[in-house]
């Protein structure tokens, strides 16, 4: 009892710790004696552990994991997406503004050419934005990626470690150390992926993805691989022994699914959202560019040029066009402007983007903005939340399974009292033993 309260003491402040006690039971009298018995024997070794809060412990884990990883992608493209300079609108409404500008004098060529130069800033508005979505796309996959040999090397682990406390549990050992060892690796491992926790009659534990499929029996262990697929994206994929299941990576649960959510909901729709509204501004302007004339009275040429596989850019003015070339004439007059009029009222005109539908061009940053914005709200709160109940779920498995050292230094006395009180009567015991002697010496 003293050495189990000791490592009580020694491990207060080890993460994971899960405090342990003694079972003390009366040993009776021998058969026919007088005496009132013969002490305590310690039944067993009790490890304070409640299962109910373990799986609520592991259950908050999965939940924060998967809020904490999607945050900061969302907080980056909210605030590029957003900024009153440097985002798609800032750029759209510049462009427009020059357009109307124009209008004041259509053959000034300062004005022309500032058509141009705001063309320009547009497309570099969108690729920037672009870019980033780009560069978030090639991160997320990244973490998805890497994600997969931490959960592998921690479902061997748990495997491990079950063979490990079955053998102990054979032999009469106290295991107590191993199962903290494992509970660790599941806690870890529930980070990643959500998951359920069966445990079995030889102590060890099955884990689970939550939809069911196996990562851990006994001492076998899944395998996790992230499939690249021609032409889309990669998708996930476990084997349990000889069997082989096909997996939503949404719904993993975890890091892993917060990512993929995140990834798949919002990400990629955005990315071709931005791609969607460039695709169609610019062959609205092209379009309608090619039904005027110029200075010369040629007819109108193409302004921008849209290439979403481009290495230079989404989206960027057509090279070696010059002011004089823009077709602002509906009839080939200089000076008119009926052709610049309709250039100015595409700004009124649809746009069918991926994510939210069909919209004004003049509405449509605005909208990707404020969608972008919820999702972030929704997902903050919901951080907030997870950080909460994964506070709660820790601080009642400390009830349980923590250490309190005032309580500790309870047990102590009383053991220290009893270990005391014996050597007590063994010294009355020898005194009248040594007294006994000297009688008949």
């Amino acid at each position: 009892a003293l050495n189990t309260t000791s490592q009580n003491i020694a491990n207060s402040q080890t993460d994971g710790y899960t405090r342990q006690g003694t079972l003390l039971s009366a040993v009776g009298p021998a058969a026919g004696g007088g005496d009132a018995g013969n002490g305590v024997t310690v039944t067993s070794l009790i490890r304070f552990s409640d299962d109910y809060k373990n799986q609520q412990l592991w259950r908050s884990n999965s939940d924060l994991g998967a809020r904490t990883q999607t945050q900061p992608y969302l907080t980056q493209m909210e605030q590029v997406l957003g900024d009153d300079k440097s985002g798609i609108s800032a750029g759209v409404d510049q462009f427009f503004a020059a357009l109307n500008a124009a209008g004041v004098d259509p053959t000034s060529t300062p004005l022309r050419q500032q058509v141009i130069t705001a063309a320009n800033a547009m497309s570099q508005h969108f690729n920037s934005v672009y870019n980033v979505t780009t560069t978030q796309v090639l991160s997320v996959n990244q973490q998805r990626s890497a994600a997969i040999p931490q959960i592998n090397q921690i479902t061997a682990s748990v495997a491990a470690l079950n063979q490990q406390i079955v053998a102990a549990n054979a032999t009469g050992s106290n295991s107590s150390a191993l199962v903290d060892q494992r509970d660790g690796q599941i806690d870890k491992l529930a980070s990643l992926v959500g998951i359920e926790v069966t445990n079995q009659n030889d102590g060890s534990r099955s884990v689970s993805l939550t939809a069911g499929q196996p990562l851990v029996d006994g001492n076998l262990a899944a395998t996790m691989t992230l499939n690249n697929t021609v032409g889309g994206s990669p998708t996930l994929h476990l084997t349990f022994g000889k069997s082989g299941f096909q997996v939503d990576d949404t719904q993993v649960g975890g890091q892993l699914g917060g990512l993929s959510n995140y990834l798949k909901g919002t990400l990629l729709p955005l990315q071709q959202s931005i791609s969607d509204l460039a695709g169609q501004l610019s062959a609205k302007v092209n379009t309608q560019f090619a039904a005027g004339f110029d200075s010369a009275g040629n007819p109108g040429q193409a302004l921008l040029q849209f290439n979403p596989a481009s290495a230079s850019g989404l989206l960027q003015v057509v090279p070696g066009l010059t002011s004089s070339q823009l077709a602002f004439s509906g009839d080939g007059t200089p000076g008119d402007t009926t052709n610049l009029q309709a250039l100015i009222g595409i700004d009124k005109q649809n746009v069918t983007l991926t994510s939210i539908g069909t919209v004004l061009i003049g509405d449509a940053d605005t909208q990707l903005v404020g969608k972008l914005g919820i999702d972030s709200q929704q997902n903050h709160a919901l951080l907030g939340t997870a950080t909460t109940i994964r506070q709660q779920a820790e601080d009642d498995w400390k009830s349980t399974s923590g250490v309190n050292s005032d309580e500790e230094a309870i047990n102590l006395v009383a053991y220290q009292n009893m270990y005391q009180a014996n050597m007590k009567v063994i010294a009355v015991a020898n005194t009248l033993f040594d007294a006994t002697l000297q009688m008949f010496g």
